[in-house]
């Protein structure tokens, strides 16, 4: 992309207002995310993934099996 370009998108995003241009940052980090995903090689370990992880402080999820279990019961409890 020429600098010029980018220059004009700079521009246009500095007019937008603060939430827009926060919508901006982020889609531009979840655009950056899938491409990094996408260039990776497809033998790539789980692990390198960007996601990976992501609930591990989260107590619940010790037993992921369990915790599954009691989310479909109470859904299934609901629709009794």
């Amino acid at each position: 992309m020429e600098k010029n370009q980018i220059e004009k998108i700079v521009a246009m995003i500095e007019r937008l207002p603060p939430e827009k241009q926060a919508e901006v940052a982020d889609f531009v980090a979840f655009l950056s995310c899938r491409s990094e995903s996408i260039q990776k090689s497809p033998n790539a370990p789980l692990t390198e993934e960007p996601l990976f992880g992501l609930w591990r402080s989260r107590k619940e999820m010790v037993d992921s099996v369990a915790f599954v279990k009691r989310l479909r019961q109470r859904e299934w409890d609901r629709h009794e």
